[in-house]
């Protein structure tokens, strides 16, 4: 019932009255709001508190977070729309040598050039930076900037990019996990109900894989809940379409997808001065006599990459004329023992082994089983094929299709035969697949490469102004569409599907052991350090924090 510009101030009044301050709240308002809506609560804050709001968040903040909140609190970014194409490319060399040039980082630049240009030159700002530093500018960030500081840039860059996508993140992390951050809830519903919550809500689809009005629904009760209900106006898991704002942001995620060039990290890596004879040695004394050195045993296997670790396991068996797999198993166990052991084998081993745990005895893991053939390469598995078939003296095809049915075994069955496509991108091929399409059949799906599927996508956004992931919704059911969803998700951003596989793992009440350990130890020297962003991305915690709780 207040009027926009007074609420603002009574949520600044409150975000910075008492002891600590709320500098998400501060961030959220004073990054998202135009040059005339800072005006406006600057005036509503003197009129309802007789005080300057510069000054109290003057007061309440320090160092760089408070110039840069200073900046906006002054609302003149440019909102001309005119674009100096030689100012973009100087603007971008200047953030580079302010951050990644230098040792040290010149916030001063990024403040200025951050605080004052107007959108559409930072978005051009941005697309220039990336080829420049090869990465993004969020990332740079990340790695320049901490604490409230970094906290505060990285979300002036997302409401340049999109602000009803930084309001989609907002919303989820208001509700995920156990308890509502209700007043951020509150906050946003009512302040962009008259705004853009349509395209919050697509966002929020394209994100989460779930409209904001089932979480809503899910995450409160009540009057309270029927009020949020009626500001979010409606459910898009019944739509399929985008609004426009939506369609532009999704165009332009698989563009990011199909080009980008993101380099993958693991957080395993040779060890330096590794000596296998040496590591034998320490392992059969870890194990030899009354007890067990679990510490020295972790210690060496976590360290070692699985080359190195394959190297220890031969000269183990020379030196000692013991199998090091067995010692294992036999002194270490539960999850400990499943872990290790996964470790000591090779990649191909490992998923073969996965695979079979996925199919046998009563029920199927279908999502284990999606899971690993959607994220291997042709390479990887055609080696697990290989390995199933040495370890189990059968063939993983004919397992696969004696275990499963119907569209789900087809799909499986295809991604199996290790014979995506990986050739060079075939752009003219991925607008004609997308202007001829309707409808996505699962052979289709399964068989194009990760790259050009990435086009497909784009064009079909541009084509159709539908949402695939709606699409699937509408189209398919249980284990096809999960199947589907798992590979569009993959194509538009692996690291990021792993993390919610990771996330989904550890969630809630107990926690799906299997599942954590094979992504912890398939990815753990591919990828796993893009996953943990990701997922701290995400969820605004760590992996090894999510993980330490559980113990």
């Amino acid at each position: 019932m207040r009027p926009p510009a007074y609420h603002d101030a009574k949520e600044i009044k409150d975000a910075i009255k008492g002891l600590g301050t709320n500098e998400k709240c501060l961030i959220e308002i004073l990054v998202s709001r135009n040059n005339q809506q800072i005006h406006a609560l600057r005036d509503a804050y003197k009129d309802a508190y007789g005080r300057d709001i510069e000054a109290d968040i003057v007061s309440d903040t320090s160092g760089h977070f408070k110039k840069m909140l200073v900046v906006l609190l002054q609302g003149t970014r440019d909102e001309s729309g005119v674009v100096h194409a030689d100012l973009v490319e100087e603007d971008a060399k200047e953030l580079y040598a302010a951050g990644e040039e230098q040792w040290g980082t010149d916030e001063a630049t990024f403040i200025m050039i951050l605080g004052n240009r107007s959108v559409t030159h930072l978005q051009m700002v941005f697309d220039e930076y990336e080829k420049i530093a090869e990465k993004s500018l969020e990332d740079s960030i990340k790695s320049e900037l901490s604490g409230d500081f970094e906290r505060l840039m990285l979300a002036v860059v997302q409401c340049i990019r999109s602000v009803p996508m930084f309001f989609a993140k907002r919303l989820y992390k208001a509700m995920k996990g156990l308890g509502t951050a209700d007043n951020t809830l509150i906050r946003i519903m009512i302040s962009r109900s008259e705004i853009d919550m349509l395209d919050i809500r697509e966002c929020f689809c394209l994100l989460y894989e779930k409209s904001l009005y089932n979480m809503i629904k899910d995450d409160t009760s009540g009057e309270y809940k029927r009020t949020l209900l009626r500001l979010c106006g409606g459910d898009d898991d019944l739509a399929g379409e985008f609004f426009p704002e939506a369609a532009q942001i999704a165009y332009k995620m698989w563009e990011i997808s199909a080009m980008s060039k993101v380099q993958l990290k693991g957080t395993v890596r040779p060890f330096v001065g590794f000596d296998a004879s040496s590591d034998a040695k320490a392992l059969r004394k870890a194990m030899k006599g009354f007890g067990t050195d679990e510490d020295t045993i972790i210690s060496i296997i976590t360290q070692r990459s699985n080359e190195q670790r394959q190297e220890v396991k031969q000269v183990f068996k020379s030196l000692m004329g013991r199998d090091l797999m067995v010692d294992l198993k036999s002194e270490l166990s539960n999850n400990l023992r499943r872990l290790v052991l996964g470790l000591m084998m090779t990649p191909a081993e490992f998923d073969a082994k996965m695979m079979r745990k996925a199919m046998e005895g009563a029920g199927t893991d279908e999502h284990s089983l999606i899971e690993v053939l959607v994220t291997r390469s042709n390479q990887e598995i055609q080696a697990m094929c290989a390995a199933y078939q040495e370890a189990y003296k059968s063939n993983l095809e004919d397992a696969i299709s004696s275990d499963t049915s119907g569209h789900f075994c087809r799909i499986l069955v295809s991604l199996v035969q290790g014979a995506r496509e990986e050739g060079p991108v075939d752009l003219e091929r991925a607008l004609v697949d997308a202007q001829v399409s309707n409808s996505i059949p699962p052979s289709h799906i399964s068989q194009h490469s990760f790259i050009p599927f990435s086009l497909f996508f784009q064009e079909f956004v541009k084509c159709t102004n539908k949402d695939i992931e709606q699409i699937i919704k509408k189209e398919f059911s249980a284990d096809v569409k999960n199947a589907m969803f798992a590979i569009v998700r993959s194509v538009k951003n692996q690291p990021s599907y792993l993390a919610d596989r990771l996330y989904k793992a550890m969630k809630g009440l107990g926690t799906d052991d299997r599942a954590l350990i094979r992504i912890m130890v398939s990815r753990s020297e591919v990828d796993l350090f893009n996953i943990r962003k990701e997922f701290k991305d995400t969820h605004d915690v760590s992996v090894h924090d999510f993980i330490q709780v559980l113990s």
